[in-house]
This record gives C-alpha cells, sequence and structure tokens, in this order.
C-alpha cells in the first residue's frame, strides 16, 4: 500500500487519511473518496485552481460541467438559486443518497464548475467517510474516479493506478459498486419558469418508481 492510500476500515488509517485529506483539500489538491455509489475524486469547489487540477487529472475541458457534494440539506438553500416544494421534498426523502438534483446555482457563489449555463448539480452521498469530510470543508466539487473516455475501477487502488501522483490522497473503504449503481438525476431548473416541470435526466440507483412516489409523476415533462 502506497503512502498516499489509506484502508478507513482500519481505525488509525481512517484518523490519517482524513486528517491528511483535509489538508490536501486545504491545499487546492484532488482526493480520492469513497461514495455510496462509485469512488469519486474531489477538491475545494471554491477555489479554481483545484477544480482545474480535477479537470486535467480526469483529462476533462475546461468546460466539462462538475458536479458538487454537500454535507446536509441546509447547505442547499445556501447553494440553490430557488429550492421549489419538489426539490425540498425530493433531498428530504433521498437524502443521503443516490439522488442528484440539478437546480439553478446561486448568483452570488465564485465557482468555477464550467459550461453549466448557470445550474448546479447537487448531492448529498450517504457514505460516513465522504459526509465526515464534507461536514469539516464544505461543499467539495465532484467527478467519478476514472479517465474519460474508460472504465471506471470498483476500488481505490484502482483510481490510483490510473491518477498516481496526480491525486494526494486515496480514502479507501474497499469495493464501490459498478458503473450501473450511478445516482439518479433530476433536473429541477424547469420549474424556474412558468408551467415548467421537472426533468428525469437519469435513472441510477434510485428507481423512477420510488421518485415519482415523492413527487408526482404529472410534475414531470
Amino acid at each position: 500500500m502506497s503512502n498516499a492510500l489509506f484502508d478507513c476500515r482500519e481505525p488509525a488509517a481512517l484518523l490519517e487519511g482524513m486528517r491528511k485529506a483535509r489538508m490536501a483539500i486545504g491545499r487546492g489538491k484532488v482526493v480520492c473518496v469513497p461514495t455510496d455509489t462509485v469512488y469519486g475524486l474531489v477538491a475545494d469547489a471554491f477555489k479554481p485552481s483545484a477544480t482545474k487540477a480535477l479537470r486535467d487529472a480526469r483529462g476533462m475541458g475546461e468546460n466539462d460541467p462538475l458536479g458538487v457534494l454537500l454535507p446536509g440539506i441546509p447547505t442547499l438553500r445556501a447553494l440553490a438559486e430557488n429550492v421549489s416544494d419538489e426539490v425540498q421534498a425530493l433531498a428530504g426523502e433521498f437524502w443521503p443518497g443516490a439522488l442528484t438534483i440539478i437546480t439553478a446555482a446561486g448568483e452570488s457563489l465564485m465557482w468555477d464548475l464550467g459550461n453549466t449555463q448557470g445550474t448546479v448539480a447537487l448531492r448529498m452521498p450517504s457514505e460516513r467517510i465522504v459526509l465526515e469530510l464534507l461536514s469539516e470543508t464544505g461543499p467539495l466539487v465532484a467527478s467519478s474516479a476514472y479517465r474519460l473516455g474508460e472504465t471506471g475501477g470498483l476500488t481505490a487502488e484502482d483510481a490510483e493506478a490510473t491518477f498516481g501522483s496526480d491525486v494526494a490522497v486515496y480514502l479507501s473503504s474497499g469495493v464501490r459498486y459498478s458503473a450501473g449503481a450511478l445516482s439518479t438525476v433530476v433536473d429541477a431548473t424547469g420549474l424556474d419558469r412558468p408551467g415548467g416541470k421537472l426533468r428525469l435526466v437519469r435513472e441510477g440507483a434510485i428507481p423512477a418508481t420510488d421518485i415519482y412516489a415523492v413527487v408526482d409523476v404529472s410534475r414531470f415533462g
């Protein structure tokens, strides 16, 4: 095991790995973390140099959009321009969990998420390790831990074999799910227009039927 990889199933390694992950994020570095779906790369959402480092590691263009992981539901209102009743209901039911909600981004936020056209993709993961990290760092820009055009691995070791020193710290928590268990994505930006509706962009780990049980299918276009 390399000096950059920490098996967070071991208490001592968890403490040391979390300490180094916090320090790395504070320095604008990229960290690999387990989530409830796949391993992801995270960095400080409000440091342009950090988001650039994440993009460079993944082979992304400067306009490729990035998502944001949140430490809790209250942060949703701080980052989204509008939080509708439907968005509040979905977040209340499925967060923490495998639901990504796209909303209009708060106008006062100074960050570089790529060509998102003023929107932001938000998720509160249920994996305790990344939630603990988020509670100390605040929102983190995030993307899956594999290079564009390649197949993602299932372990932090797979990620390290791909990214090497481009990522400062790897937090391991065993095997994550396959790429078939990505988060379900709901676009709520249509609700900002009169008569607008939600849109189910991707059906992932949370089935569409579960989504429609919380917000009626008639609210989707």
